[in-house]
């Protein structure tokens, strides 16, 4: 019998707090000097939203809308997927979604953009949101 690489449950990857053994995950696997060479791979940002008590489905239309119309827009934005949670696992999170960058600098101006500073500006207040951001 192998002894097992990684010593973790689905569920203990699941709770609060656990995006760092995630991300230790992905890149352990990477074979020597990899992770310094993928400093110029994609890089995924990924999003899971809980819905606040008495948001409308007008508002999470708005947020739909305006998360896709960052793609054209943002510079290294390559893809954008974003919509409901269609998982019976998803622990009350009932909207997300993954945006692929062509790189670590483009995920890191994106915050700065004048067009997604407008979106926290109103969505912040109605969400628990969850991030994480995952290089290819």
């Amino acid at each position: 019998m192998e002894t097992p690489i990684f010593n973790f449950t689905r569920r203990s990857l699941m709770r609060k707090g656990s995006c760092a053994r995630v991300a230790a995950l992905i890149t352990s696997g990477l074979p020597d000097g990899a992770e310094a060479q993928s400093n110029n791979a994609s890089v995924f940002h990924v999003f899971l939203f809980q819905w606040k008590a008495g948001i409308t489905q007008a508002q999470k239309e708005r947020a739909t809308k305006e998360i896709l119309a960052f793609q054209g827009v943002i510079p290294g934005l390559l893809q954008t997927h974003v919509g409901p949670n269609l998982s019976p696992n998803g622990h009350s999170y009932a909207y997300g979604g993954v945006m692929q960058f062509k790189d670590q600098a483009s995920l890191d101006a994106y915050p700065k953009h004048p067009a997604h500073r407008a979106l926290p500006a109103w969505l912040v207040p109605l969400i628990d949101a969850v991030e994480l951001d995952l290089r290819s």
